[in-house]
């Protein structure tokens, strides 16, 4: 490997991503709405708007547990709007994105999206590194895109634990009525 900061960040996304696959190519349909206590955060069908998902703009305490639903749209949600925001593009509202549904399309649309991150971290350099990240902060010079591509990862990470330990539970508990 390289010495290059690019290099390193995309290692750590490379050893993410292959965690994320390891659940990713284990999970059913079932497991994405399954609701592992009533107080949780999932997404919610409406014939009108499509699948909507729980929000709040201050986060309620306590925290609800997610679906792995809610965790996979959340998920599409910040990489979404973090890859437009790179490639300065205008994001897509919170409430436009769309998520694919329980299943395979889902999957596939996660896969999509990180062809697309690693497409965008093949073209950066080391210096562009140091330029100011366009995401998630706001307004913040002293955040650069380094601090952007290791949130990705770190935020990544998260979401994969949340989602792995959201399928053992549902493997280990006694089948709903």
């Amino acid at each position: 490997m390289s010495d290059s900061r690019v290099s390193l960040l995309r290692w750590q996304f490379d050893l993410v991503w292959s965690l994320f696959e390891y659940h990713l190519v284990s999970l059913e349909p079932a497991d994405f709405l399954w609701e592992p206590t009533p107080y949780c955060w999932t997404l919610r069908w409406d014939a009108d708007e499509g699948w909507v998902p729980d929000w709040a703009d201050s986060e309620p305490a306590p925290v609800p547990v997610p679906t792995i639903a809610w965790l996979t749209w959340h998920i599409g949600w910040w990489w979404t709007t973090t890859i437009d925001r790179a490639q300065q593009r205008a994001p897509e509202e919170r409430g436009d994105l769309v998520w694919p549904g329980a299943g395979q399309a889902t999957v596939t649309w996660l896969r999509g999206l990180s062809e697309e991150w690693l497409e965008l971290l093949g073209r950066l350099t080391d210096a562009d590194l140091d330029t100011t990240a366009p995401f998630p902060w706001r307004d913040d010079p002293t955040m650069t895109m380094a601090h952007m591509v290791g949130w990705v990862n770190s935020e990544l990470m998260k979401n994969t634990a949340e989602i792995g330990q959201l399928r053992m539970l549902r493997a280990v508990s006694p089948p709903s009525s």
